[in-house]
């Protein structure tokens, strides 16, 4: 006979034993992207509908740089999770399996291009 009561056999396990740290994650990331996008968004749109020459001034200065770069990773993560529970919560089978894939691709390879054209910017 066990002597665990229900709630110590149940704290932070869920079917994949990871639902806390995953719920840690994506509040973390909440946050995060919560304190960043009204700054980023202002940068941004102080410099759109400005010339070629000034939007590329304004993304050559270090803190808007790095600002947009670090937008772009925390927000893709975040999307990728998010996407990943939701495809695991509605989808079934195969199905399940590509659609994680390709959820988990988007957002790298969004990421990717985003850092890419960043880094031609700023360099």
């Amino acid at each position: 006979m066990r002597y665990l009561t229900d709630r110590k056999r149940a704290e932070g396990r869920g079917a994949s034993h990871t639902g806390t740290e995953h719920h840690w994650s994506m509040t973390v990331s909440a946050v995060a992207l919560a304190c960043m996008v009204p700054t980023w968004l202002y940068i941004f749109g102080s410099a759109l509908g400005g010339t070629r020459d000034e939007v590329l001034a304004t993304f050559a200065r270090p803190f808007p740089a790095i600002l947009t770069a670090l937008v772009l990773v925390v927000a893709m993560r975040h999307f990728a999770k998010g996407a990943t529970t939701m495809i695991e919560d509605y989808a079934q089978g195969s199905t399940r399996k590509i659609a994680v894939m390709f959820a988990t691709s988007l957002a790298g390879v969004l990421a990717a291009t985003g850092l890419y054209a960043l880094i031609k910017i700023a360099l």
